[in-house]
This record gives structure tokens, C-alpha cells and sequence, in this order.
């Protein structure tokens, strides 16, 4: 009998372990996905409370010892 590569590697559990790499690679393909698009969503805009405390006294809201009570409060000098 000739041995043929599909027929030995089909005639026992080979698609087996083939289904299992398989079924592994989709899942971290759409588990890196899901969590991508999970922190993309939840991320933040990039404004601390110290960039608003700048806006704030640039536009004149807030005067100079606010400003500098508000900023050692917040832990930013």
C-alpha cells in the first residue's frame, strides 16, 4: 500500500489537531479584536485636570492665586 501524504495524515486524528491550531489562531485574532476595540472606546481624550486648570486661567476665569491653590491641590506644580 502506498503511503500518500493526505491519506496518513487524514486516516487518524491529524484534522484533529489541524481544527484545534485553527480554531486557536480565529480566537486570538478576534479576542486581540475585541479588547483593540474595547480600550480604543474607553480611551481618554488626553486633557488631565491640569490642562482644563490652564484653559481655565488662560481664558481668564480664574485669577493668579486660584490658579496656583488649584494647582497644588490637584498635585501638579
Amino acid at each position: 500500500m502506498d503511503h500518500y501524504y493526505w491519506n496518513n495524515w487524514y486516516s487518524g486524528w491529524g484534522w484533529f489537531l489541524w481544527f484545534g491550531i485553527i480554531f486557536l489562531a480565529f480566537s486570538s485574532v478576534g479576542n486581540w479584536g475585541y479588547t483593540y476595540r474595547a480600550h480604543r472606546r474607553f480611551a481618554t481624550t488626553g486633557k488631565g485636570a491640569a490642562d482644563i486648570l490652564k484653559e481655565r486661567y488662560a481664558s481668564g476665569e480664574l485669577s493668579r492665586e486660584e490658579y496656583y491653590a488649584m494647582k497644588v491641590d490637584i498635585g501638579a506644580v
